[in-house]
C-alpha cells in the first residue's frame, strides 16, 4: 500500500501559505516542502532571528524559494492584530493556513501581556483570532485551514469554568485541553465554512511524536535528576523506538494542507503505535471533540473573551 510523502504534494505554485510557528520542527518541514513545491511561503513566528535562520535554510535547499518572515507572537492579540493587518493590507488571497505554533506543559503558569493563561493563548486563542481576522483572505483563496491538534487531546477536557486556569494550573492537563479546543476549532471551523458559505476546507491534524525538542524542552527537564535520565536513558534509548522524525511529523501537516482526497472535517495524523509513528492517514477523534453543542459554546466564549468574531 502506497503511503503518502512529499512526493505527493501537487504543484503550490502561484500559492500563498502561512505557517505559524515554522522557525523549528515540523513547522519549518511544513514550510521547506511547500516551498519546494513552488509555494510563496510565510514564516510567521516570534523571532526574526530565528526566521532569517529559517529563510536561509530553506534557500540551501530551494534556491530560488520565495520565503519570508513575518513576525507572528500569538500570545499577544495586539501582535496578531498587527500581522493580519498587515497581510490584508498586501491584499492576496491566502491558499493555505496552518496553524503550527504552539508550546506544550509549561510546569510553572505564566500569564500573557492581555492576562490569559500562557499555553492556551499560544496554542489556541492566538490561533482563533488570526484565522478570524484573515478570513476576507482566506475566503478569497477558498483555503485549506489546518490546525494542529495532538494525541494529548484524548485527555483533554473543556473547562468552561475556569478556562482560563486561575483557579488550579496542571501542566499536561492544560495542554491537553488546549488541543482538545484546537481540534474543535477546526471541526466546528468546517461546519461554519459549510453553514455560511465560506469555502474553506478545514482540516485537523497531529503530527504523532515528532522529535522536535518540544517534550525535551517541557516539565520532563525541569529537575537535574529528571534531565540526567533524559540525557543518559530516554532520548538514546527509549526515545527512539517510540517516535518519529520531524520529517515523518509533518506528513499529515502536509497530506491535510494539499491533498485533494483529504476532505473538510477530516482528522489526520500518525496511523501506528497507537498514532505515535508511523505513515499518515485517518486518526481518531475522541467523544469530547466531536461534542458539536460544546464546540459551538466554545466558539462563542472564545470570540467574547477575544472580542473577535468570524464575519460572515
Amino acid at each position: 500500500m502506497a503511503f503518502f510523502t512529499t512526493d505527493d504534494i501537487p504543484d503550490q505554485t502561484g500559492k500563498l501559505a502561512i505557517v505559524t510557528g515554522s522557525t523549528g520542527g515540523t513547522g519549518f518541514e511544513t514550510a521547506l516542502a511547500l516551498a519546494r513545491k513552488g509555494a510563496e511561503v510565510v514564516i510567521a513566528a516570534r523571532n526574526p532571528t530565528k526566521g532569517e535562520a529559517a529563510i536561509r535554510r530553506i534557500r540551501r535547499s530551494v534556491p530560488a524559494a520565495a520565503v519570508r518572515f513575518e513576525a507572528l507572537d500569538l500570545a499577544s492579540q495586539a501582535s496578531v492584530t498587527a500581522f493580519s493587518d498587515r497581510v490584508l493590507g498586501q491584499g492576496w488571497p491566502i491558499d493555505i493556513l496552518v496553524n503550527n505554533a504552539g508550546v506544550m506543559a509549561l510546569p510553572e503558569r505564566e500569564v500573557t501581556v492581555d492576562g490569559f493563561e500562557m499555553q492556551l493563548a499560544t496554542n489556541y486563542p492566538g490561533h482563533f483570532a488570526l484565522t478570524a481576522r484573515l478570513l476576507p483572505q482566506l475566503k478569497a483563496g477558498q483555503a485549506r485551514v489546518v490546525q494542529l491538534s495532538s494525541i494529548a487531546h484524548r485527555r483533554g477536557r473543556i473547562q468552561f469554568d475556569d478556562l482560563n486556569h486561575a483557579r488550579q494550573y496542571k501542566a499536561w492537563p492544560v495542554y491537553a485541553q488546549s488541543k482538545l479546543a484546537m481540534l474543535m476549532f477546526g471541526l466546528e471551523l468546517d461546519r461554519r465554512s459549510a453553514a455560511h458559505g465560506w469555502g474553506l476546507t478545514s482540516v485537523v491534524a497531529h503530527p504523532g511524536y515528532a522529535r522536535t525538542g518540544l517534550i525535551g524542552n517541557g516539565p520532563l527537564t525541569g529537575r537535574p535528576v529528571s534531565r540526567t535520565v533524559m540525557g543518559l536513558l530516554y532520548r538514546p534509548f527509549i526515545e527512539p523506538l517510540i517516535s518519529h522524525s520531524q520529517q515523518a511529523g509533518a506528513l499529515p501537516i502536509l497530506m491535510s494542507a494539499t491533498e485533494p482526497t483529504v476532505k473538510g472535517g477530516a482528522y489526520m495524523g500518525a496511523t501506528r503505535m497507537n498514532e505515535l509513528k508511523g505513515p499518515p492517514g485517518p486518526v481518531k477523534a475522541e467523544p469530547q471533540a466531536l461534542d458539536t453543542a460544546a464546540a459551538a459554546r466554545l466558539w462563542d466564549v472564545t470570540g467574547q473573551i477575544l472580542g473577535v468574531r468570524f464575519a460572515a
